[in-house]
């Protein structure tokens, strides 16, 4: 296990850790689906990319072991990690599960040795990680011809 948090809006426990079996890695890839790229008309598989076997997953599981949110950090230069593919079960966004995978991904990012990370935010999401010590530092791509990104950058090193 990675760690607990409780929700804020109740006194349930969530766990945050990674996906183990195929089941958990099977709802893992339909959530990051179903969230991210089936409300745009994406067809299945585009869920993955090429560097899923070398990248750290993280999920979120409710107290009855239904995932309900995901995140991945990939290496992409010397020291410079990437936060990509985070999804949260809409029922359950703005209740810290966002916050708790995205506070794992950072502490893995330290632990296997990177100083920064870097993320490309969809628009409604760049005051999240904002308020997680992200800084935007440009403007990105417009995923899907609608979706428009900002590209966002976090100094890691000694921070806690």
């Amino acid at each position: 296990m990675i760690g607990r948090f409780a929700c804020s809006s109740d006194s349930k426990r969530m766990e945050v850790r990674a996906p183990n079996t195929d089941i958990e890695f099977e709802a893992y890839y339909e959530l990051r689906w179903r969230v991210l790229r089936m409300p745009w008309g994406e067809d299945r598989g585009t869920e993955y990319d090429e560097h899923e076997e070398k990248a750290t997953h993280v999920a979120a599981f409710d107290d009855s072991k239904n995932l309900v949110g995901v995140g991945r950090l990939q290496l992409v230069e010397r020291n410079v990690g990437q936060v990509r593919y985070m999804a949260v079960e809409p029922g359950f966004r703005k209740q810290g599960v966002g916050q708790s995978i995205l506070f794992q991904l950072e502490k893995k990012a330290r632990e296997q040795g990177m100083k920064a990370i870097v993320l490309d935010a969809r628009e409604h999401a760049v005051g999240f990680y904002i308020k997680n010590g992200y800084k935007v530092t440009g403007s990105s791509y417009l995923l899907f011809g609608e979706i428009p990104h900002s590209k966002m950058e976090k100094q890691i090193e000694g921070s806690a």
